[in-house]
Formats: structure tokens, C-alpha cells, sequence
């Protein structure tokens, strides 16, 4: 990417929390959540600083808990953003202006970074990594997704939380989702598990999970009658055992989900607790009934964090790549979805998120 041969800007407009929602976040209106602002860059640069235009955001459904007025400081893995400020993400964003030596920081280059909802910021180089192009001509978009964040989590919540092995039955739910998505192909094509069942809302998606993901089978939880399916998928590796116990439950959802799923794991279970968007926007939690079952079945349910394991993500982004070079990981447009949209519409895309309306990992390109 050429750097850009406009005048360097030194004002920059920013999405700012408002207020903080206690239930669907508010585009609009007295009470909005978001407001939008120009304010002042912190120029001229400093030693090692980086001038940076947002080209790409990431849209990630924990940014939703990091927003909540009920959400106690020290009960959340990232602090709560305040009141007035940027709301934080990640994205891509290209160098205009750099005084730092080190390759992959210079003008024009392309680089992951911390930017939140600004559409022009000033960050450290220590908070930046390279973006470089990847192989095969795949997008740099999956930096975002795949082979960032969500790859990583779902790599080591399906390998070292999970302790997943080849002759086990594995659900998961939030199947259609970045990092869902990337736990079914772990799952399925690098551990190489028995059977791997998807949960996903509608036909499409549930498609999508099984013919592009590589599910074994995928089940559409809108559809009634879900988990009479869900136990009839399972019960197949269990040579027709109509129990179909789940040996490992990847859980994106919560809720009333997770409840359900813990009367169907089998002796010894394990659960990753990865996330909870059904409960995001949600001022009161979910009442599990069967939490016995963790005591009788001795189940474990573990939560994580992928930046637990952000020491681990070049070696793991070098298994991905190997196996992508072998067509094992489907790592394509197929996997992600590009929206293009104006700065102005950043919290609008975002929403989707909530509202079931993407499929694969949900990017912001700024246009």
C-alpha cells in the first residue's frame, strides 16, 4: 500500500462512549451510546512514534462487556473504557508518518494496531506490529481474524483448554462466528477430532459451518426441535447411543445455552468458556439449572483469554500457515466479511454483531 500523498492531517475525528448501555447499545437519540467528535492529533511525532490512517477495523463482540455500566474493574479481563473517551479495537492502519527506523513501520506500510474508533491516530511503535502480506494472495484482513486473535483463541481453547483428542466428540456453539468458525476447523482438521457438531442461527449459516468450515454437522438453534438434532449428531459417534454425550463444548453463548449443553457432556467433560454474547446485552445473568451436572458428571469448565497466549502467536500462526499450504484450514474470503462503510457508520456496523448478520469474522474496510 502506497502512503498517501495528501496533506498529513492534524485533527482526526473519534467515536466516543457516552453513556453506558445496560441493555442493545443506542445509535441515536438523548440517550445514544456513541458520539461522534474531532479533536486535535498530538503533533509534531515524537521518537518512534507512527502517524497512522485507519484502513481496517476489527469488530469484536467483547468490546460490548468493556462497555457495561455494571461490569465491576476488577472482574473484567480488559478495564472498562470510561466515559468521553475512544472506544477501543484493533484494526489495520497505514503509516503516513514515521520516525522510526525498524522495518515493516515506515511510510506506507501497513501495520496492526490499537486504533479504536479513531479515523487518524498517534501510537508507539511498541504498540504496533507489522502487518506483512500473507501467502498465496490471501487478504491481510485475516491479521484480524484468523490468523490474529480469534485464530489464536480458538487454537489453544480447543487444544490446551479444552485438551481435545482425536477419538472425542466436540461442540460448538457461536459455529459461524470468527472465532467459533476457526475452533470447528481446529477441531475438525488439525486434532482431527471424531465429530465435530456446530450450533449456528439459520440455514445459511448451519451451511456455511458444515460446507465451508468442515463440520461434521451443524445445528440451526432457531429451528425448533434444536436439541433433539443436537443429540441425534452426536449420538452417531457413539455408534447410535441415542445419549450422544459430548466429550468438549467450545461455548461462544452462555446462557441458557451453556445450561442446556452441561446435561449433555459426558463423564469427565470439559467446557471452554470462551464467551458470552448472549448475555452482553443483558443487565441481569442466567440462572443455570442443571449446574449440578458439574458435580455428577465431573465436568470442568475452564475460562481463557487469547491474549493469555499472546507469547505463543507466531507459533501458532506458523501451524495455521503449514496447514493452510496443506488445504487443511480454510483460510479465505469465504471466512470473513468485508463491509465497507464511512467512518460515520462505524458503531452501525458494529451492531451486526448482535443482530446475527454476519457470518465469519466482521470487518469495518473505511471508505
Amino acid at each position: 500500500m502506497s502512503a498517501s500523498t495528501q496533506t498529513q492531517p492534524t485533527r482526526t475525528r473519534q467515536w466516543l462512549l457516552v453513556n453506558k448501555p445496560t441493555g442493545l447499545p443506542v445509535l441515536s437519540g438523548a440517550d445514544q451510546t456513541f458520539k461522534l467528535q474531532t479533536t486535535s492529533l498530538p503533533l509534531p511525532l515524537e521518537q518512534n512514534q507512527l502517524l497512522l490512517k485507519l484502513v481496517y477495523l476489527s469488530n469484536d463482540p467483547g468490546q460490548r462487556g468493556r462497555i457495561s455500566p455494571h461490569i465491576n474493574p476488577d472482574r473484567i479481563y480488559l478495564p472498562p473504557v470510561q466515559l468521553d473517551t475512544p472506544m477501543p479495537s484493533s484494526g489495520l492502519a497505514e503509516v503516513l508518518d514515521s520516525t522510526s527506523s525498524q522495518p515493516g513501520f515506515r511510510k506506507g506500510d501497513l501495520v496492526l494496531a490499537p486504533v479504536g474508533w479513531s479515523e487518524y491516530v498517534v501510537l508507539n511503535v511498541s504498540a504496533c506490529q507489522p502487518a506483512p502480506e500473507l501467502p498465496g494472495g490471501l487478504s491481510r484482513t485475516h491479521h484480524l481474524g484468523a490468523l490474529g486473535w480469534p485464530g489464536l483463541t480458538a487454537y489453544y481453547g480447543i487444544k490446551e483448554i479444552g485438551e481435545t483428542k482425536s477419538s472425542e466428540v466436540v461442540v460448538v456453539s457461536g459455529a459461524a462466528g470468527a472465532t467459533g468458525g476457526m475452533a470447528v476447523q481446529v477441531a475438525k482438521k488439525i486434532v482431527g477430532a471424531k465429530l465435530v457438531v456446530g450450533i449456528a442461527g439459520g440455514e445459511e449459516k448451519c451451511r456455511y459451518v458444515e460446507q465451508k468450515l468442515g463440520a461434521d454437522k451443524c445445528v440451526d438453534y432457531k429451528k425448533e426441535g434444536w436439541k433433539k438434532d443436537l443429540a441425534e449428531a452426536t449420538s452417531a459417534a457413539r455408534g447410535g447411543n441415542e445419549k450422544g454425550f459430548v466429550d468438549v463444548y467450545f461455548d461462544n453463548v452462555g446462557g441458557q445455552m451453556l445450561d442446556y449443553m452441561l446435561s449433555r457432556m459426558a463423564m469427565h467433560g470439559r467446557v471452554v468458556a470462551c464467551g458470552a454474547i448472549s448475555q452482553y446485552n443483558s443487565s441481569e445473568g442466567t440462572r443455570l439449572k442443571n449446574y449440578f451436572e458439574v458435580v455428577s458428571m465431573r465436568i470442568q469448565i475452564r475460562g481463557m483469554f487469547g491474549f493469555d497466549y499472546t507469547h505463543k502467536m507466531a507459533e501458532v500462526m506458523g501451524i495455521f500457515k503449514q496447514a493452510i499450504q496443506q488445504g487443511k484450514l480454510n483460510v479465505s474470503g469465504e471466512i470473513e466479511q468485508v463491509v465497507e462503510a464511512k467512518f460515520e457508520e462505524v458503531p452501525k456496523v458494529w451492531m451486526m454483531l448482535f443482530e446475527g448478520a454476519n457470518t465469519g469474522k466482521l470487518v469495518t474496510k473505511i471508505i
